[in-house]
């Protein structure tokens, strides 16, 4: 047994005991109360589920098994010269709750340089697509396509025991995340440089291969591929990517069909297809003004016109934060040390500085502030990578890793099937009746 195998299964056979403990004890307490507009608003802050890799807060934002992204840029292990942490210590870290070690990373990056190869079935099914087709569209298919490599569903055929599903599903987890940088970078390549496919590098880290394969060779693009790939690993468990992959995995779906779900979910405009609207808005501003450098009054009233026109300001709000989103604020710092006279970097510090003021005036928002798609897409493009149709798909592949460890924890604990009670608009009309 691999060594993050092994030391998984000590941490989960002894919460698997801990928590069934609890519940016989504990069981029947109420966590909470629904209301009437959370039936009707989509479960908002419904408590209903366990996820243990991160959680979120409204006003600190996201902690990975309680670490803040400051002090995962410090803590988490990084490559040999550079100042970002490397995520692969991130799974380790959300899968058993431990810092790993340099040692650890290592050997974990070698793991998955192992389990990388793609079918070729995989590619033939790209191939077979229209390069014209949204790489969100080709990213879940190819994602589905190797569903035929499943452990899970070839074990669970065979009549595995259920005391063994967790193993399976690590199996397939650890080969997903490794294959699913190179299926990315090949549709990448095959969309946006006439399939000039880029052969991997062996001798890189994940993050560091990954960028390699698309294409760019910066070392600086490398150490923002790190952060990227880190910050964007995991957001707890109700955001709706993570929610559908927990949902579909509670049928026990093998972690293929669970994550090409959560793909899906993450391609929503109200979700992860907001990284592309961000600098699509930007370009768009740019363009009407005829210039990359407009001054803060022209950001202000061009801001002003997109809310009269009943359009949102794509990068800003959140459905949990209450204060500036934490991976925004990583990403301006990155920013700050390797790419400050960018223009388009200083036109969504400009925007940091305007849009809040004008949102909050509004007296409907929540939280004025920008959240992380505000500032992805800027640093892309200072690196080159200007296609924004592709950068959901960056996200995509850094989500992979907190909700397939996710989906590891679900199977060792037993988490049932996920099934919800609905209610007709007759029975809310005759509910309040009643009161």
């Amino acid at each position: 047994m691999d060594p993050l195998k092994e030391k998984f299964k000590k941490k989960a056979t002894a919460l698997y005991a801990e928590s069934k403990a609890l519940l016989k004890e504990h069981g029947d307490k109420v966590v909470g109360e629904v209301t009437l507009t959370q039936v009707f608003g989509g479960m908002r802050g419904v408590k209903s589920m366990v996820w243990d890799p991160s959680q979120l807060d409204a006003n600190e934002g996201i902690r990975f098994r309680g670490y803040n992204i400051p002090q995962l840029r410090e803590l988490l292990p990084k490559a040999d010269g550079d100042k970002e942490p490397l995520p692969e210590g991130l799974f380790w870290l959300m899968l058993v709750g431990e810092l790993p070690t340099k040692e650890q990373v290592d050997w974990l990056t070698d793991e998955w340089e192992k389990r990388a190869e793609v079918p070729a079935h995989t590619f033939a099914a790209l191939d077979a697509l229209s390069p014209d087709t949204h790489p969100m569209t080709q990213f879940s298919m190819a994602i589905v396509s190797m569903q035929s490599e499943s452990v899970f569903a070839k074990r669970y055929a065979e009549g595995m025991s259920k005391t063994d599903y967790w193993d399976a599903t690590y199996e397939d987890a650890m080969n997903l995340i490794a294959k699913l940088p190179r299926v990315a970078a090949y549709i990448y390549r095959r969309t946006f440089h006439g399939g000039n496919h880029i052969e991997p590098d062996t001798s890189l880290d994940w993050a560091a291969n990954f960028a390699h394969m698309l294409g760019m060779k910066n070392k600086d693009f490398m150490s923002l591929m790190r952060l990227y790939l880190t910050i964007h690993a995991d957001h707890e468990g109700g955001n709706a990517s993570a929610h559908s992959v927990h949902l579909t995995g509670s049928t026990l779906s093998d972690s293929y069909y669970a994550l090409a779900s959560g793909m899906n979910a993450l391609a929503g405009p109200l979700h992860g297809l907001a990284n592309q609207e961000v600098i699509k808005w930007i370009f768009e501003m740019c363009e009407q003004l005829g210039t990359t450098k407009p001054t803060k009054e022209q950001i202000a009233d061009y801001v002003n016109q997109t809310l009269a026109a009943r359009k949102v300001i794509p990068g800003y709000g959140h459905a949990v934060l209450r204060e500036p989103d934490p991976r925004f604020t990583a990403q301006k710092v990155f920013a700050e040390e390797y790419i400050k006279d960018d223009d388009y970097v200083n036109i969504v510090w400009n925007m940091f500085d305007v849009v809040p003021g004008i949102l909050g005036a509004l007296g409907k928002v929540k939280n004025p502030n920008p959240n992380v798609d505000a500032h992805s897409g800027a640093l892309l493009v200072h690196y080159g990578l200007k296609e924004y149709s592709f950068y959901t798909v960056l996200f995509g592949v850094s989500r992979a890793l907190g909700v397939l460890s996710a989906l590891v924890w679900s199977r060792a604990m037993g988490f049932p099937l996920e099934r919800p009670k609905s209610v007709t608009t007759d029975w809310v009309k005759e509910f309040i009746a009643k009161q």
